[in-house]
């Protein structure tokens, strides 16, 4: 068993909380930005320590993880401070907000013999990693088509950080993360064609925008907005039929359909509710094994936002 340690006390935080406690691994410490908000957290959770700055914290060498849960811009420093302290990290998506800060850190943590994994949590879902082996058994045939929708409504408030570009904010980074990694996921290879538009809000962050990746031997067509809600639905359409997943960011169920007949089947693998057990486990075998199975498709999702993001010439002011 590990000691895990956690920066940021938002409502992910929260949810990761009730997981580790729901599975018997307490939390050994916590910091925030408001000290009165980490202490607030550790009576909720119970949790051992509470630490008055992250230098603190990572100084605790009790600790092996470090849960990073703070908001996207925050990321890249926070997750390097972890490394340069001897501390696997686990960072919340979107890892970083451009490939050559994930870079930096891969390069660093490969040095230091240590994890990274990032909160994307398709990558761990079950029903996932069984789609996988059916998609790569050839049984459907080769893949064509994958179709992604993610539409978040977010409540207009141009002081939240969803429409802060100081913050990182936006669809791709918040959500879009998701749809691009689904894409990437089932995709053989990395794309070698780009295609993007996008509509941006009044404060210069995307609000809507449409994506196709394209290898030619599969094309991925993506749809994000966050003032509209969409259905949050992923679909591989091969030879011989095609799977969807609704819901897909804690999917736990897929239906596969057969061009032959048209009858379908479904297939059901783990549970949303449990979404966050599965990355704890993810995490703490990969430390066990000292390798990351996700992180390398994490990096090339990571390349795939950063090129669109050039495209539509959207920097944030800190890079």
């Amino acid at each position: 068993m590990y000691n895990w340690g956690i920066i940021g006390t938002g409502w992910i935080a929260h949810e990761m909380g009730e997981a580790l406690n729901r599975m018997n691994h307490g939390i050994y410490g916590v910091v925030s930005g408001r000290y009165e908000n980490a202490l607030s957290y550790q009576k909720e959770f119970d949790v051992k320590h509470v630490y008055h700055t992250i230098d603190d914290m990572l100084e605790d060498s009790h600790i092996d993880i470090v849960y990073i849960a703070t908001p996207h811009n925050l990321h890249y420093e926070e997750m390097m401070k972890a490394l340069e302290a001897g501390k696997h990290v686990f960072v919340e998506k979107s890892i970083t907000v451009n490939d050559n800060q994930l870079e930096e850190a891969i390069s660093l943590a490969e040095r230091k013999g240590l994890v990274i994994m990032d909160g994307v949590t398709l990558f761990h879902m079950p029903v996932f990693k069984k789609v996988k082996e059916i998609v790569e058994s050839g049984s459907l045939g080769p893949v064509k088509m994958i179709q992604v929708n993610f539409g978040s409504c977010k409540e207009y408030d141009i002081n939240n950080r969803f429409f802060s570009k100081e913050l990182a904010g936006g669809a791709l980074l918040d959500i879009g993360v998701y749809a691009v990694s689904f894409a990437r996921y089932f995709m053989s290879e990395s794309p070698k064609q780009i295609l993007s538009t996008v509509n941006l809000f009044e404060t210069g962050v995307d609000e809507t925008s449409g994506i196709i990746l394209n290898n030619s031997k599969e094309m991925a067509v993506i749809s994000l907005t966050m003032r509209a809600k969409q259905p949050k639905r992923g679909l591989i359409a091969c030879e011989n039929g095609y799977i969807e997943i609704y819901n897909y960011p804690r999917g736990d169920q897929a239906v596969i359909t057969y061009t032959s007949d048209g009858h379908s089947e479904t297939i059901k693998n783990g549970e949303t509710k449990d979404a966050l057990f599965y990355e704890i486990e993810d995490m703490e075998g990969y430390v066990s094994n000292k390798y990351s199975k996700t992180l390398e498709i994490t990096s090339n999702v990571m390349k795939i936002l950063t090129k669109i993001r050039k495209q539509w010439g959207m920097i944030y002011p800190f890079e």
